[in-house]
């Protein structure tokens, strides 16, 4: 899932400089969209070689580049590390962030009408529609971060992740998460929550947080 990611380098399409969809017949997925996800669900199983996974999928968000990608990442480590408090996770996100940076400044080709920046035109259009959508994202954030059935780990990983592409999307010419036309993030987080739920990893608890022996 992970060599999914630099796919769009091998297969185009590339418009301006930027490869960052996948080809599925008349469409175009957005590779991160469709594939960060379930990565970041598999990768907070694997705390071991969590740090490696998220940084191969930072080099792909720097060669196709993707924005989206980086900054969806920099929050879903984050919100891990905030649980798991590693300091290996809190070095990945030192280097994810100029990553991102740097990801945010090369590419940025005209946006797809119902699919990128969705709130803003949808804002252009009727405020209350906007106002309706961005609830839905409000809903759906709290829902996967506090609700879901799944480990809190996967859950601050997976609510970062969600944060980080909908930040994207209203800054530049990004899909908008779960509410535009865009099927790759509504297949991707489906594959992820279909993935996490049920599933309790191994999360070493910090000290701090640890129940007072006695």
């Amino acid at each position: 899932m992970l060599a999914g990611l630099f796919l769009p380098l091998l297969t185009g399409p590339w418009q301006d400089g930027v490869a960052r969809w996948i080809p599925a017949g008349p469409f175009n997925l957005h590779s991160s969209g469709l594939l960060l996800p379930s990565i970041l669900v598999l990768a907070v199983r694997d705390r071991e070689y969590t740090p490696p996974i998220l940084l191969t999928a930072i080099f792909a968000g720097l060669l196709q580049p993707d924005a989206a990608l980086g900054f969806a990442l920099l929050f879903a480590a984050i919100g891990l590390h905030d649980v798991t408090r590693d300091w290996r996770i809190g070095t990945t996100c030192i280097f994810t962030f100029f990553a991102a940076i740097v990801m945010a400044v090369r590419g940025n080709p005209p946006p797809q009408e119902f699919v990128e920046r969705v709130l803003v035109t949808a804002a252009g259009l009727s405020p209350f529609a906007a106002l309706g959508l961005f609830l839905s994202l409000v809903v759906g954030f709290f829902l996967i971060l506090r609700a879901i059935p799944a480990s809190k780990a996967t859950r601050y990983t997976l609510a970062g992740c969600l944060f980080g592409f909908t930040i994207l999307s209203l800054m530049s010419n990004y899909p908008g998460v779960l509410i535009g036309y865009g099927a790759a993030p509504i297949l991707g987080f489906g594959l992820a929550l279909g993935l996490a739920i049920g599933h309790e990893d191994e999360t070493p608890v910090p000290e701090e947080d640890q129940p007072a022996a006695g």
